[in-house]
């Protein structure tokens, strides 16, 4: 199947794709270390982020510290910044401080919202979890934690490559985000492996029509590669 842009793209993941199968066909072409780790989980199991990575880099500092770096001295550092340059189906993906505080909330969210994006993962925590959840903005983090980042944490940049658990994200990389992970698809790769996913996906519904209608699990992959 061809897609001609990111919403008639976005639209097939969202319909037939899912963690499991996509990170399946990265393996199978040498992209071994693309999930995020599974301590990084939806705030609620139905929520599911497909969208291109906003990225976001992060880091401790010293209540009260005295910065000669500009954007040290500014209260949330550049993450106000960062925060309003969200576009329509990016996803504001945060890493580089300690995983002490939260780094998402519901003021965030709103905005997010407003801008059209995708949704948010954080290695880090996420706070004002009722509203987060009323409003329905889909939120991978850590889990839930009031603690603030203010004295702790601050953004020094935005749209640079980063690393979270291990994995380089960088930004314009395609994220999906289900019950079952955070996988991040590189951009160079994308065509080759969602048109493989689609593949594989399609012919996992075949093989569970076989083995329901009694088809022995060996005989299935033996027919079809696939199980």
């Amino acid at each position: 199947m061809e897609w001609n842009n990111d919403e008639e793209l976005f639209k097939i993941i969202r319909n037939e794709l899912y963690t499991a199968v996509i990170g399946d066909v990265m393996d199978k072409n040498g992209f071994l270390n693309q999930f995020l780790s599974p301590q990084i989980h939806a705030l609620r199991n139905d929520m599911f982020i497909v969208g291109r990575a906003m990225t976001v880099l992060s880091t401790d500092i010293l209540d009260g510290a005295v910065n000669q770096n500009e954007v040290l001295a500014k209260p949330f550092g550049l993450m106000l910044e960062a925060l309003d340059d969200l576009k329509k189906d990016e996803v504001y993906v945060c890493s580089g401080a300690s995983p002490r505080y939260a780094l998402w909330g519901e003021l965030m969210s709103t905005r997010a919202i407003k801008l059209g994006a995708a949704g948010a993962v954080v290695n880090g925590y996420s706070r004002d979890t009722n509203g987060i959840l009323e409003m329905g903005f889909p939120t991978f983090s850590l889990g839930r934690y009031a603690q603030d980042q203010a004295p702790r944490g601050k953004v020094i940049d935005f749209r640079v490559p980063i690393e979270m658990c291990g994995v380089r994200i960088n930004s314009g990389d395609i994220i999906i985000a289900d019950i079952d992970g955070v996988c991040v698809v590189p951009r160079s790769a994308e065509k080759g492996i969602f048109s493989l996913a689609l593949e594989k996906a399609r012919g996992e519904k075949v093989v569970q029509g076989e083995i329901q209608e009694g088809m022995s699990a060996t005989d299935a992959f033996r027919k079809y590669g696939i199980l």
